[in-house]
This record gives C-alpha cells, structure tokens and sequence, in this order.
C-alpha cells in the first residue's frame, strides 16, 4: 500500500488533475498527470469504475496490483508528479503481473514522470 503522503485527500486533488492534467492512454489504463510545484512528494491514485467491473472485491484487487507496481516506481518518479490511473478494462484483474509492470512503466515514460537518471528496465 502507499504511504499515507503519497495518496490523494478529497475530491478536490482529483478534480484538479482531471481538469488541468493530460492524459496518456494504453489499452488497459489511461493516466491522467500533472505537476504540482508546491509539492514535495509524489501523489497517485487508482480509479476502478462499477462500470468497468462489478464486484468491490475485484475492483479492490485491480487497485492492490497497481497501486503496489507504483510504490516500487515511486523513488524513480519525480517529486512533484499527482498521477491518476483510470482503468477501463477488466482484464486488468487477470493480465499477468510482468505486462502490467511494463504498461505502466510505458504510460509512466510517455507522461515524462520518471526522473533524468532514469533506473534500467533489468530491475
């Protein structure tokens, strides 16, 4: 799970991201990003729609498996980065873990949210 600093509070963060941010798409997820100079820390939120899948009990496990790729991306991200992902998808759920670390990965590059010294894809 993410630290308590590194998640949004309120709708009111969200909102900003969705009105100000641009959006980088795959065809499981879209990030919506923005930077936010007054921050300190990186800010990430998953979003998983009852449209896109029913059952809580799997729209909590398709933001388990994202938000936990994202903790271990977090130290290779800027400081000032309020990434949301919007999952469309159900297939998220059952994708395998190495496809899902690499499509994200990929949107985290196309948004230009990694950091100059970027770390080797080996890891």
């Amino acid at each position: 799970m993410l630290a308590f600093r590194n998640r949004f509070h309120g709708h009111g963060s969200l909102k900003y991201v969705y009105t100000h941010g641009h959006a980088v798409r795959s065809h499981l997820i879209t990030l919506k990003h923005s930077r936010h100079p007054r921050r300190t820390m990186s800010r990430a939120a998953v979003v998983v729609s009852k449209k896109t899948y029913k059952r809580a009990v799997g729209r909590n496990r398709i933001r388990r498996r994202i938000y936990e790729i994202i903790r271990k991306e977090l130290p290779y991200l800027h400081e000032n980065c309020d990434l949301v992902f919007i999952v469309f998808a159900a297939e998220v759920l059952v994708v395998p873990h190495d496809e899902l670390v690499d499509n994200i990965r990929q949107l985290l590059k196309s948004a230009g949210a990694y950091k100059k010294q970027q770390k080797s894809d080996t890891i």
